[in-house]
């Protein structure tokens, strides 16, 4: 049986990866995290890419781009491992950090 990873799972996990990368051009790391009794552990050493924004309120520089050198995500339920469809070119397209 495969756990299909759905769009409120993405965005949580995007959210925490956000969270994680903060300010930095470079992650390495691991997130865990618990969606619905299911616990959920992204590892992963990414090439952070960002773009600068200028506004009247300042200068942001925004993720243009996540480039994964590794990864992995992991689901477990109550009766062990789940295979998931997890998908981390889904993933980037709900990464829009700050």
């Amino acid at each position: 049986m495969c756990f299909s990873v759905s769009p409120e799972l993405y965005r949580e996990a995007a959210v925490r990866l956000c969270d994680g990368i903060g300010c930095s051009d470079y992650f390495s790391g691991s997130i865990a995290f618990t969606y619905s009794n299911v616990d959920c552990r992204l590892t992963a050493s990414l090439i952070v890419y960002r773009r600068t924004e200028r506004a009247p309120e300042g200068v942001s520089h925004p993720i243009a781009d996540l480039v994964p050198v590794w990864w992995e995500f992991h689901t477990v339920g109550p009766d062990g491992e789940l295979l998931n469809d997890f998908s981390f070119a889904e993933l980037k397209s709900y990464a829009v950090c700050v």
